[in-house]
């Protein structure tokens, strides 16, 4: 048989997503491209591989069938790309490293700018996002993560632990403050998330008494969040060092404890088998490493 592996790998990703939309994203094609793909494995094949149920898509008794051999060679094609670039004599080349908003804009600028300096051939690409990207399915090199991995195939580095407050801006402690308990914090506005049940749970879990009505504006990008909060829209969180740096906001509750969360760096098992990803890992340890001892 014939086979063509960017159908099959268009039916993995198709199949992981749940949704041509999201795989062709997750891939970087155009929706009608991968859905062709999926038809023509289909073709090829001669089995119908999804059932459309809504704008989604499930697997057929034949399309579960074969997810997991397609997923086996998938990473065997990683472990084949991963192998051969480690080969290479030379550490020029890109890796690709991901972290939250935060860690992108106030953590890792100096950290990427020493390593540039004493390797110039080494070219950063850095997804700042707070989704999780898939390593297994080389989405990036590293990942800087406040979750540890549980997939074997990842290894992962603690590298500090962090502690988050909540901030206002001082005009607004001015006006609305001080919240000296958790019944002054009845008429006090918050920034939330776009998926915000988890904050004011976590909020409450602290014995405060937070409702929906007090986060009117919402924003599922920690960078915008935090400018509102200096800009006096009402309080916000952010990690300590980066808020108590800020000479422009407070802490808006200073008697409820850290929100405490640990540091992840988290790269493929075969990280060894790649110079300059392994560069990189050792660079970024060090860096935490010299961040925590000054914090």
């Amino acid at each position: 048989m014939k086979f063509d592996w960017n159908r099959a790998r268009a039916f993995l990703v198709t199949a992981e997503e749940g949704s041509l939309s999201a795989a062709a994203r997750a891939l970087g094609v155009t929706q009608p491209t991968l859905g062709r793909q999926v038809a023509a494995l289909e073709e090829e094949l001669g089995v119908l591989l999804f059932d459309r149920v809504g704008r989604g898509l499930t697997l057929t008794a034949n399309g579960l069938a074969l997810v997991d051999h397609v997923r086996a060679m998938g990473e065997a094609a990683s472990h084949i790309s991963m192998t051969a670039s480690g080969q290479a004599t030379t550490i020029e080349g890109t890796v690709r490293v991901t972290a939250t908003e935060v860690a992108s804009a106030y953590l890792l600028p100096p950290m990427i700018a020493g390593l540039r300096k004493k390797h110039p051939g080494i070219e950063i690409e850095l997804v700042a996002t707070n989704n999780m990207r898939d390593l297994r399915r080389r989405e990036a090199d590293i990942a800087i993560r406040t979750v540890r991995p549980t997939d074997p195939q990842l290894i992962a580095r603690k590298l500090t632990r962090e502690g988050a407050h909540l901030y206002a801006s001082r005009d607004y402690l001015d006006q609305h403050g001080p919240f000296q308990s958790a019944e002054a914090l009845s008429s006090a506005e918050f920034l939330g998330f776009e998926d915000n049940q988890d904050f004011v749970e976590a909020l409450n879990n602290f014995g405060l008494r937070l409702s929906d009505a007090q986060f009117p504006v919402r924003t599922a990008a920690h960078l915008v969040q935090w400018q509102m909060v200096r800009e006096g829209m009402g309080i916000g969180v952010m990690a300590a060092r980066i808020g108590d740096a800020d000479p422009e906001v407070a802490r808006a509750v200073p008697w409820l404890p850290a929100f405490e969360y640990d540091v992840w760096l988290v790269a493929h098992r075969e990280v060894n088998s790649s110079r300059r990803v392994r560069l990189v890992f050792d660079w970024l340890v060090a860096q935490y490493k010299a961040l925590s001892a000054v914090a």
